[in-house]
């Protein structure tokens, strides 16, 4: 078991290494300056974008999961984060319109640098994990981990990150973000 762990550890620290940083400062320039967020993604994608969401909400940031019963319309101002191996989940590309109609800003996070999705992105974070689905410029990097694993979990760390980075850029602490941790738990 450890061989396994220690083989996940590596292609992880592999993939994470040749995301530039400056992709995700301007990631983080186009958090702090929207209005609201609003985070999307399907299967682990989805819950990766729901933990990014959670965390921003603690940094208290007014942000929504799109789905939900309680998210209100998108709007100019406001931000669409996405997470999306392929870049063409039709759910997703359909989000990304409307919200691109409203004059809503996209991020996106995203192994395919010419999907549709990536076409209708204000920024995106690229992040070189071997895609499932295959495209023309398919990145170097390969895994041994199924489907979109390595994808999902170096978008979870690097959303982590940003996070991290993004309460040093405003001085907000986590004493400060546990005043705002779920208490009817």
């Amino acid at each position: 078991m450890n061989d396994v762990i220690g083989q996940v550890l590596s292609e992880l620290t592999a993939c994470v290494k040749q995301v530039p940083a400056e992709s995700l400062v301007h990631a983080g320039e186009l958090i702090e300056s929207a209005s609201r967020i609003f985070v999307a993604g399907a299967g682990r994608s989805g819950l990766c974008m729901k933990a990014l969401g959670m965390r921003l909400m603690h940094m208290g940031k007014m942000v929504h999961v799109v789905g939900e019963t309680t998210t209100p319309a998108i709007a100019a101002g406001d931000l669409l984060v996405v997470g999306s191996g392929s870049g063409r989940t039709s759910s997703l590309l359909a989000m990304a319109g409307q919200a691109q109609k409203r004059g809503a800003k996209i991020l996106l996070f995203t192994t395919d640098t010419a999907s549709p999705l990536a076409g209708m992105a204000d920024h995106r974070v690229v992040i070189p994990a071997p895609s499932y689905m295959a495209y023309e410029g398919g990145h170097t990097l390969t895994s041994v981990q199924p489907l979109g694993t390595l994808f999902e979990q170096a978008m979870f760390i690097l959303c982590d990150s940003l996070v991290l980075g993004l309460m040093q850029r405003t001085g907000v602490s986590a004493v400060q973000m546990f005043e705002r941790h779920a208490n009817l738990e």
